[in-house]
């Protein structure tokens, strides 16, 4: 980080200079609620889906959440959060990402331990989505976050200190937000990269999650057409997680906004668009791969969602 920006985040601030002159977290700095839960609104102007704030040193932060996201970022140092009763140590150049749920505390932070939190609104993950898809740990995180369908807590730590072009983008991110240069679209794009950054490191990266028994139902039942995308039906996940088939076909249309017949679909046309770029397999090939037995109706479908047929897609992707 360059050393211009990184002085002004060492900077001590009105809130920590009360801090060492004997004071205590203000809770109604934060929130105006009985329970430590931190409102977007006293740390984020109207008008804005983003911003950045330094982490409060020199105290230990009492247990709280959040009503948005949150993003933590170690410049320098460490940080050490207790989330559920876990301790779980942030070190330099490492990302933590926290849902709306996820209660934590975190122990006191000394002169040098700077981190960063990117303070995140649900509606402007938007357009990460659509830029990271759906097959992948982080796009599964923030189904949860925008369609509100989970009261859990759940976590991820990205430990990528080493890799510079994620380091690269989230010093940008942060000199952007932080000298109020306010363009949303520019960061929401830079967003979008990062998480396509952090999505090739899921060998380095924990999650951490109190999932209700419902939300297991959901992710093992994701999982299986993931894995299963060929064969899988309904039925057969039914039966293996030993519920009703049409119980789980509600739940899952819930907590995903989506049917299982999307999401299988979904998954095949995935790898489907795999194999038409990376391969030399022929289309009926490739039909008869992602488990589609009518060769007309997997037509017709990939002209409705990518708008030419699989060679035109070949043809002009390759």
């Amino acid at each position: 980080m360059n050393k211009t920006l990184l002085d002004k985040l060492k900077q001590v601030t009105i809130e920590e200079e009360a801090i060492l002159n004997g004071s205590r977290i203000e809770k109604s700095l934060y929130t105006q609620k009985n329970q430590f839960e931190v409102e977007s609104n006293k740390v984020l102007d109207a008008e804005n889906l983003i911003t950045v704030r330094t982490h409060t040193r020199f105290i230990d932060f009492p247990n709280h959440k959040h009503d948005y996201v949150e993003m933590m970022y170690v410049v320098q140092g460490s940080i050490h959060h207790v989330i559920d009763g876990k301790e779980v140590i942030l070190n330099e150049g490492e990302i933590l990402l926290l849902n709306q749920h996820s209660w934590h505390a975190i122990k006191k932070a000394e002169k040098d331990d700077i981190a960063i939190n990117f303070i995140i609104l649900p509606s402007f993950f938007d357009v990460v989505y659509d830029m990271i898809g759906y097959d992948n740990i982080i796009a599964k995180f923030l189904v949860d976050i925008l369609k509100r369908n989970s009261n859990s807590g759940e976590y991820l730590l990205f430990q990528v200190a080493d890799i510079l072009q994620i380091q690269n983008l989230v010093e940008n991110m942060i000199q952007s937000l932080y000298e109020k240069e306010d363009d949303h679209k520019e960061n929401q794009i830079t967003m979008g990269l990062l998480f396509m950054y952090l999505v090739r490191y899921v060998n380095r990266t924990t999650k951490g999650t109190t999932k209700r028994f419902e939300e297991l139902l959901v992710e093992a039942t994701l999982d299986y057409i993931d894995r299963n995308y060929k064969d899988a039906t309904l039925l057969e996940i039914s039966s293996r997680l030993k519920q009703p088939d049409y119980a789980l076909s509600k739940l899952v249309k819930q907590q995903t906004g989506k049917t299982f017949k999307d999401l299988l679909q979904s998954r095949r046309f995935y790898r489907a668009e795999e194999l038409l770029l990376d391969t030399n397999l022929s289309i009926d090939d490739i039909i008869y791969v992602v488990g589609y037995e009518s060769h007309s109706y997997f037509f017709r479908r990939f002209k409705e969602k990518y708008g030419v047929t699989p060679s035109q897609y070949r043809k002009k992707r390759k």
